[in-house]
């Protein structure tokens, strides 16, 4: 299943979920800074077009980042009880975090130490599967994705070179391939991997 995947594709097949475009519609209203729509709701409604499944099939929440470095668990919560009441009509689960404070809780909740994050970029380069590295960007609607989108047309799942945990890796990408039989696990010793990790940052995108 093969694809070439754009990124005004992308978002074009994203926004086939109409929760995904709410959500887009909406978030500026809360006035983050440096906010993104990441995660499965988009990478994963690229998987449901290739399987001719409904584009919100399997999508289990909706990941929101944003940076502040006000870094109190109010000013957080302040956020999320915000985020919960703009979209509490939508029936789905719209999972917001602060990127700069993750570093605080990281290790008590998943017993591995996170390093202190200067970006929302930062957060979305250490998603545990390179492809699935993927970002919206609420203000200008680009897409962020440092290792490109082929694995994502492809169904190519590749150890992220940046950040890796092959146990984890493999946990995750199993669970994808259960799920999307037609997905590829790439070989986990990632200095054999031919993998392009220059950043690639697609321009604003439209329609």
């Amino acid at each position: 299943m093969d694809t070439i995947l754009s990124a005004e594709e992308l978002v074009r097949i994203a926004m086939t979920n109409s929760v995904n475009s709410e959500i887009m519609s909406r978030l500026p209203s809360l006035g983050l800074s440096q906010c993104m729509l990441t995660a499965g709701c988009l990478f994963q409604a690229v998987w449901n077009h290739q399987a001719q499944l409904p584009p919100d099939w399997g999508v289990k929440d909706y990941d929101v980042f944003y940076f502040d470095t006000e870094l109190s668990w109010e000013a957080e919560n302040e956020v999320i009880t915000s985020t919960k009441h703009l979209f509490h009509d939508l029936g789905v689960n719209v999972d917001i975090k602060n990127q700069a404070r993750v570093h605080l809780w990281y290790h008590q909740r998943f017993g591995r130490d996170c390093p202190q994050l200067h970006s929302t970029r930062d957060g979305i380069d250490r998603y545990l599967i390179a492809g699935t590295c993927i970002g919206l960007e609420v203000e200008t609607g680009d897409v962020y994705a440092p290792f490109g989108l082929d694995d994502v047309g492809q169904g190519l799942l590749r150890i992220n070179p940046d950040n890796a945990h092959p146990d984890l890796f493999d946990q995750k990408a199993k669970s994808y391939q259960t799920r999307w039989p037609f997905l590829r696990i790439m070989e986990t010793d990632f200095l054999s991997e031919a993998i392009n990790t220059s950043p690639d940052i697609q321009g604003p995108t439209t329609g």
